[in-house]
């Protein structure tokens, strides 16, 4: 089992992702969402793997909907990559891990 993930709210969004000195991913999720259980033990994995490159963090969007309105995420799971405050990369919807690799391999080569 991967190295949970810590949880991110609008409040700190700010200061933790796009102030951040490292590229940081955030898993818009929620309970009710069936893929996003699906990938959640993945991108647990992941961060166990490549937490040293990339930052890895998980948003409720029922808990918090400040954020994935202000990026327009729209369906979940919505996996998003911040480098240097902007937004770098979007991956929408449940994926194999070896399809996350890949669209990841920019940040955790």
């Amino acid at each position: 089992m991967g190295e949970k993930m810590n949880a991110v709210t609008d409040a700190e969004f700010d200061q933790t992702v796009l102030k951040s000195d490292k590229p940081v991913l955030v898993d818009f999720w929620a309970e009710w969402c069936g893929p996003c259980r699906q990938v959640s033990p993945i991108l647990e994995e992941l961060n166990q793997d490549h937490g040293d490159k990339l930052t890895f963090l998980k948003m409720n969007v029922d808990e918090n909907p400040v954020t994935p309105s202000n990026y327009r995420v729209t369906g979940i799971p919505t996996i998003n990559v911040y480098v240097n405050g902007e937004l770098a990369k979007s991956i929408v919807g449940a994926k194999p891990k070896a399809a996350l690799l890949k669209e990841l391999a920019d940040f955790t080569a």
